[in-house]
């Protein structure tokens, strides 16, 4: 149930029985305030104003066609007319009882299903994963999570930098530690420290030098033996971004990798056609698209450099080539990109492109959802104390470590197994939830002691905020599934958490459409806020509740638990029955 759609429709249909022109939306949306209703639809200012009457007016003659019977127990005009909607309680607790009873808490897969392409992650692997890969990964992959919830159609897209010129230093390095019986595993066990050995083997031997540019040639042009090397170096480092993203809980699998060598092939007739498009020109013996559209300030148009004047190719060449191919091969109708701020404009380029050179449909949505950087304590970008990229390995386990210690000190009488299960599920937890919990664009400053904290808008909260309402039911003695009585809403409390719960549709589509994750962040952290309070105000399990009233308590409850694991599992973060 989506009750601000619902009453959008209402409102609509009222507003076009009132002769309102269609274009005049409802504008309906939860109250602020309490005592000015539940939601409140305000189409009827924006319609009056270009259609010169009075709104309190048109606001009274939409009211006359309104058709909430059943739905709303009062509806009333204020101030210059705005139209507040009072719900009715047997109505919340009729779309409380049908959530309760649906494994997918109502909410219904919507009625077209797009096929979205979501590019997320996208390490070099050249090097090892580091903290910077982190917000791509999280973000994109809960989008991912969200959007196959509400029943899209989902492409995970991993393109990974795994081709270029570094790659031929790298292949000639890892030809000579095999040499040395060493396998590829092992020399690869490090990949920071492998290509600091490699980079320092360049700078120093010129004759290695020369067989490492050597195999940039012989990769490119096909070459069997430096491209089995290629194969194997690939394949290694993969295998430790896919440990990553378990460690995560990341649902990035071997088989959503596309690099860039997958596009290798389409690269020369892309630049083919652009140029046979009118589109490409050579300049300086490079081929170029000048794009007006991005001019600067003094009408020079923007540069986008397709093939060096070498013949190599650059990254929106190879960023056109996967575009294409997502929109063609794929089907999408929704591409979506989660790369950090400052490539805002080269992706800005790279669409503009695609758009011109008929790549793309109208109809094919082209998203850049950038984010700001995760800053340290001193206001730069989060680095080890010795200036060093943070590795990413190093800081989950960093992060399952600290918060096994704090459950320690909560609870003693947990098992060692126990212990650890708990804090890697709270530490990952804790730092992605941290992450998610910003607004995307936003920097924002890496602090364990506020992550790992139980109080506030962070992960360990939500998660013991879980635990404790499923305690409830253990020391009730009662299995969720066998209740069946009404939901009863007698309180203030009740009704506020009913109409919360009710609200989880909503927060959901804001999030798909708007691809913010902190806003379900925000939706689940006043969730359990406004449980807390409902708990303290009605009594569930104390003696002289009636039995009818503490099962529809109950039922409150069970909802609220799922409705938080569900939010969090959106997020890709874990729940436990105890902490």
């Amino acid at each position: 149930m989506n009750i601000r759609d619902l009453l959008n429709h209402k409102v609509q249909q009222a507003m076009l029985s009132a002769h309102i022109p269609f274009q005049h939306p409802p504008m309906v949306s939860p109250s602020k305030k309490p005592g000015f209703g539940d939601y409140q639809a305000n189409g009827a200012m924006g319609a009056a104003k270009a259609m010169k009457t009075n709104p309190r007016e048109l606001a009274g003659e939409i009211m006359r066609h309104l058709e909430l019977d059943g739905i709303a127990e009062k509806v009333e005009i204020a101030g210059p007319g705005f139209i507040n909607i009072h719900l009715a309680p047997e109505w919340l607790s009729q779309q409380l009882g049908k959530a309760a009873d649906d494994t997918r808490l109502g909410i219904a897969p919507v009625a077209e299903p797009q096929t979205a392409v979501v590019d997320y992650s996208s390490p070099n692997l050249a090097k090892e994963m580091h903290v910077g890969h982190l917000r791509s990964t999280i973000i994109g992959d809960a989008l991912a999570r969200l959007l196959s919830f509400q029943g899209h159609q989902v492409i995970r897209q991993n393109h990974v930098g795994d081709w270029g010129t570094q790659f031929g230093m790298l292949i000639a390095e890892l030809e000579e530690q095999l040499a040395e019986n060493r396998e590829a595993t092992m020399a690869l066990s490090d990949l920071e420290v492998f290509y600091q050995q490699a980079k320092r083997h360049f700078d120093e031997d010129p004759a290695f030098a020369d067989k490492a540019r050597d195999y940039v040639v012989k990769l490119q042009s096909g070459n069997n033996d430096v491209l089995a090397l290629w194969e194997q170096f690939r394949s290694v480092s993969l295998d430790h971004s896919q440990e990553i993203y378990e460690k995560l809980n990341v649902t990035l699998r071997p088989e959503d990798v596309r690099g860039e060598s997958f596009y290798n092939d389409d690269l020369a007739p892309l630049v083919a056609e652009l140029e046979e498009k009118g589109l490409a020109v050579e300049d300086q013996g490079a081929k170029v698209v000048f794009l007006e559209e991005l001019a600067d300030k003094d009408g020079n148009p923007s540069p986008v450099i397709i093939q060096k004047q070498g013949g190599g190719y650059l990254y929106a060449t190879t960023d056109l080539a996967a575009l294409r191919f997502r929109a063609g091969e794929l089907g999408a109708n929704r591409l979506m990109y989660f790369i950090d701020a400052r490539q805002s404009l080269h992706m800005q380029q790279v669409f503009t492109v695609a758009r011109k050179a008929g790549f793309v449909g109208e109809n094919v949505s082209l998203e850049h959802h950038a984010f700001g950087t995760m800053m340290g304590s001193d206001g730069k970008p989060f680095k080890t104390r010795s200036g060093g990229t943070v590795k990413l390995a190093e800081l989950l386990d960093e992060a399952a470590e600290r918060a096994a210690a704090l459950v320690r000190e909560k609870n003693t009488e947990l098992s060692p197994e126990a212990m650890t299960e708990i804090g890697r599920k709270v530490g990952i937890g804790a730092v992605k939830y941290a992450d998610l919990s910003k607004t995307r664009t936003n920097d924002y400053v890496f602090n364990w002691d506020a992550m790992l904290s139980f109080d506030g808008n962070t992960a360990p909260y939500l998660q013991y905020a879980y635990t404790r309402v499923r305690s409830i039911f253990r020391r009730a003695g009662v299995q969720p599934d066998s209740l069946s009585e009404a939901i009863q809403l007698v309180e203030t409390e009740e009704r506020a958490l009913a109409i919360k719960l009710l609200q989880f549709s909503e927060a959901l589509d804001q999030v798909a459409r708007d691809a913010m994750p902190h806003l379900l962040c925000t939706y689940l952290y006043d969730l359990a806020s406004l449980y807390m309070r409902f708990y303290e105000a009605c009594p569930v399990l104390k003696d002289g509740v009636p039995a009818e009233l503490r099962a529809s308590r109950l039922r409150l409850c069970d909802l609220v638990s799922r409705t938080l694991a569900q939010g969090l599992e959106l997020l890709g973060i874990e729940v436990m029955e105890q902490m």
